[in-house]
């Protein structure tokens, strides 16, 4: 494949305009968030076909889905550190070609390091879903689903380290088709497994494990032929002399990656902790709460696509030390990300019950008081949707910056102790039961992006820009 133009613009020299920086912007954010909801999809497809199982086996793989990928996220998260160091040595220096090997072969290594403890996690799963109470058979039915889901999460994060570098070198696209194989081989798995067909055996919930680890092993596969076929990225050797240890690039990677990690932990566990105080309301709050997340979760990927390449963006301007770079690059990413958010904002206000019934059935009058609940979450999840674009591209561009220590801080503040604690009061203490916790919700992103955005306005005074 030659360096396109548009591959070039993603790598090139600083953009003279703010419109260079959004094409540059546009080419490098977009297969990413493509990829993004192509994952969600690769994640959902576990539970879509045991779903036919049973009851039983739904929840097994519902709880075994849900902590795999708390966990393989997390170590994703500290990884990804990996993208604002790439591109950071590429602003500096177009042709970085050793420095780039060695974050590449660092955040590897950092991957496998921190993937032993938890595959020890994994696999003590009936264990640690017996501890916090769940049903002594979904745990251990879980716990033998995850005996074998725990295969993948080498593949899975390593396949995530390999995207990181693809995008930072110029080649994001490659990202999209990833995904789109991950997703086929995903659905084809589960149809030839879960259910025997095509002569293949019947292992039901065992067969849709093994099909996610056929999905996690192929993803990582293809990136390491892109890696070593790709005509730009072939270049730069990423896997020459994988076992030699850089211990303070290591260490570089570890000290900025542990706190994009907990960032990543202390917003899923918020959503999570919600869903938790729903359940202490009823069965349709919970039920209405997971609808209308899912429905602001497939928002939130766009946002998010725009903040890895924020990351990149601002990270390259920052190894440049082009301050005007850095700040025309952060400010068309925040203007996109929030953008965006407007018309997903006003698509959700409007039309609610549209959104609501690609879940379920809004007409049946067996779901009327779910459909209720889930049309008054969305109309708050409208307004937060602004909210939560600013804060995941202001997080992006800070990481660009090399600066996570401090979002981290900011993160639990404005997550745990004025989201949660809204949520709590306005909940229970007020007795606005689910409207309450939403509102809550909205609250610790509002103030999450808050901050985020003054620390990134504040970058001068702060310290933040290179010398």
């Amino acid at each position: 494949m030659d360096v396109t133009p548009a591959a070039q613009a993603l790598v090139g020299p600083p953009p003279a305009t703010a419109r260079d920086e959004l094409r540059a912007l546009v080419l490098l954010a977009a297969p990413l968030v493509g990829a993004n909801l192509l994952q969600m999809a690769v994640a959902a497809v576990d539970v879509v076909f045991v779903a036919r199982l049973g009851t039983i086996d739904f929840a097994a793989a519902t709880l075994g889905v849900f902590l795999f990928n708390l966990l393989m996220f997390a170590l994703i998260g500290l990884t990804s550190a990996a993208a604002p160091i790439i591109a950071a040595e590429l602003g500096a220096r177009a042709h970085a070609v050793r420095d780039v090997r060695r974050s590449f072969r660092m955040a590897l290594w950092v991957a496998g390091v921190g993937a032993v403890p938890m595959i020890l996690i994994l696999a003590h799963g009936e264990t640690l879903l017996l501890l916090v109470g769940q049903d002594p058979e979904v745990s251990r039915r879980s716990g033998r689903f995850l005996d074998i889901l725990l295969i993948a999460l080498v593949p899975g994060v390593a396949a995530g380290v390999m995207r990181t570098a693809a995008a930072a070198l110029g080649r994001p696209n490659w990202a999209l088709g990833v995904s789109a194989i991950a997703l086929g081989i995903g659905v084809l798995g589960n149809w030839l497994l879960v259910f025997g067909n095509a002569g293949f055996p019947a292992l039901g919930l065992e067969g849709s494990a093994w099909a996610s680890v056929a999905s996690m092993t192929a993803m990582m596969l293809a990136y390491y032929v892109i890696l070593t076929r790709d005509r730009r990225l072939r270049r730069f050797r990423l896997f020459g002399r994988w076992w030699r240890t850089e211990w303070p690039r290591f260490r570089q990677i570890v000290r900025l990656g542990i706190p994009i990690m907990l960032t990543w932990v202390f917003e899923g566990a918020l959503f999570g902790g919600a869903a938790l105080l729903m359940g202490l309301i009823g069965v349709n709050e919970v039920a209405a709460h997971a609808v209308a997340l899912n429905i602001a979760a497939v928002a939130f990927q766009v946002p998010f696509g725009i903040s890895q390449a924020a990351t990149i963006r601002v990270g390259m301007a920052y190894g440049a030390s082009d301050h005007g770079w850095i700040a025309r690059a952060g400010r068309v990413a925040l203007t996109v990300g929030i953008g965006f958010m407007v018309l997903t904002a006003s698509l959700i206000w409007a039309m609610p019950r549209l959104f609501v019934g690609a879940y379920i059935d809004v007409d049946a009058p067996a779901n009327a008081i779910v459909v209720g609940l889930a049309v008054q979450y969305l109309a708050i999840a409208a307004l937060f949707q602004l909210v939560d674009g600013a804060q995941a591209v202001a997080a992006g561009v800070l990481r660009g910056l090399q600066d996570t220590r401090v979002p981290m801080l900011i993160a639990l503040f404005g997550y745990w102790v004025i989201g949660f604690g809204t949520s709590i009061l306005l909940g229970f203490g007020l007795h606005w039961q689910g409207v309450g916790i939403w509102l809550g919700l909205a609250a610790g992103l509002l103030a999450v992006s808050i901050m985020l955005v003054w620390r990134w306005s504040s970058r001068v005074r702060l310290g933040l820009l290179p010398a």
